[in-house]
């Protein structure tokens, strides 16, 4: 069990949050915790999660991308089971018949502006992090089963003013970040005037970037080599 006071500063404090990382055992690509771990991580104060699954996955000639068979499960199982433990409560993004995801035992959220792209789904998990009580949700896309383990920590770490992308070598991930309720009614109101890139967003309210080391960690599936690359990924 970690120290309630220790785990109180960690989110922003640079020398405490690395022991927090050690004690649960997410440093360095280890494997992610067992779901038992995530009442001692929630200690830290996690953000809910939102798994953005709103696109027409058209390279994939259509369908849901995260109901794809990946290993023993599919895509949205291996995101869900690194989600979860890092977040203290998780729903799903899609849009469509929401029977479909019934065995996941998740709240679906569609998007409530159309073609609006990524953005509409962070929206859409921030009215719903806001219906119930959450502060923040960290976002992850249905398609990346590989995310790092510790991705929620190092967005704490690394935020400004609430909001961080993360980052690696080739560049940002901006469908994996953190993201305050309080900038709901502003990205609204910038959805509604015809803003749809994440970067111009975030760009505006200077959001932080959390460096990971591993490119291949937020390799995403969009075609069916790409499909076939995950598998052997496993």
């Amino acid at each position: 069990m970690i120290p309630p006071k220790l785990a109180e500063k960690a989110p922003h404090d640079p020398i405490i949050l690395p022991k927090i990382l050690k004690i649960l055992g997410t440093v360095g690509g280890a494997p992610c915790p067992a779901r038992a771990t995530a009442s001692a991580s929630g200690l830290m104060k996690q953000p809910a999660g939102v798994i953005l699954a709103g696109g027409q996955a058209t390279r994939m000639g259509g369908g849901d991308k995260g109901l794809l068979p990946l290993g023993k499960g599919t895509l949205l199982s291996y995101v869900i089971e690194r989600l979860a433990p890092q977040t203290s409560a998780l729903a799903l993004n899609a849009n469509g018949n929401a029977a479909r995801f019934d065995a996941l035992n998740l709240p679906v959220i569609p998007d409530s502006l159309t073609d609006a792209g990524p953005l509409t789904g962070v929206l859409a998990g921030l009215d719903w992090a806001r219906a119930n009580g959450h502060t923040h949700i960290v976002t992850a896309a249905a398609d990346t089963p590989f995310f790092p383990c510790d991705l929620v920590p190092q967005l704490l770490l690394h935020a400004q003013g609430g909001l961080c992308i993360a980052k690696t070598a080739s560049g940002l991930h901006p469908t994996f970040g953190l993201w305050p309720v309080s900038l709901r009614d502003d990205l609204h109101q910038c959805l509604s005037t015809g803003l749809r890139k994440i970067l111009h967003w975030t760009d505006k309210h200077n959001a932080g970037t959390a460096p990971f080391p591993d490119d291949a960690a937020f390799f995403n599936v969009n075609t069916p080599d790409d499909h076939a690359k995950a598998q052997a990924m496993l």
